[in-house]
């Protein structure tokens, strides 16, 4: 019997209240659901100094940078809510993306991303829903090769949406964020048996 697929669910906010955690909690759950081993960080749990050569021929990747790309190796999909920060991924975001990619002795380059499943999502209380940071994020993870879902969800006015934790005012965008996190499951689990 096969293993049910690993799924890594994080927001890019550092925020300890941040809507875009409660949207990765909420596609997660709807992964779970689909069969996946979910995995839910807060990267505020792991702080790392910003990328920098020098720091790393100093005293090597940070024990919170090892930590990290245990747990993306460990995992076969990734599902990633991204706030904007005008117009782009949070630098939070972006410096684990350069930490976690840098080499480790005894794993492949990119061992981290290369052949993963992601799911994007997004949110705001502007009326993008933080769209225009997705496309960033989608081109930093497909150039490292990591295999980006075509289907993303970015919800505009999000500090009206949620009725409780888990339930959104609407359906329908409940629904959409829902099958995110369902489609990572089953694409990691059709990609990794």
């Amino acid at each position: 019997m096969s293993q049910p697929p690993r799924i890594l669910a994080f927001s890019g906010s550092l925020r300890a209240a941040s809507w875009n955690h409660r949207i990765a909690e909420l596609a997660a759950r709807a992964a779970a659901e689909a069969g996946a081993d979910v995995t839910v960080l807060r990267l505020r749990d792991y702080p790392l100094p910003v990328y920098d050569q020098e720091i790393e021929e100093a005293t090597g990747i940070p024990d919170n940078a090892l930590a990290l790309k245990k747990l993306f190796r460990e995992h076969q999909g990734l599902l990633i809510a991204s706030p904007e920060y005008n117009g782009s991924v949070t630098a939070a975001l972006k410096n684990v993306i350069d930490w976690a990619s840098r080499p480790e002795d005894g794993y492949p380059r990119l061992a981290e991303f290369k052949g993963k499943v992601a799911g994007l999502l997004a949110c705001s209380p502007g009326s993008l829903g933080g769209l225009r940071g997705l496309s960033q994020l989608r081109a930093i993870l497909s150039g490292i090769g990591t295999i980006v879902l075509p289907n993303q969800v970015a919800v505009p006015g999000i500090h009206d949406r949620f009725t409780d934790t888990h339930v959104m005012d609407d359906d329908k965008i409940q629904s959409a964020v829902e099958q995110v996190g369902q489609r990572v499951a089953q694409v990691a689990a059709a990609l990794h048996p």
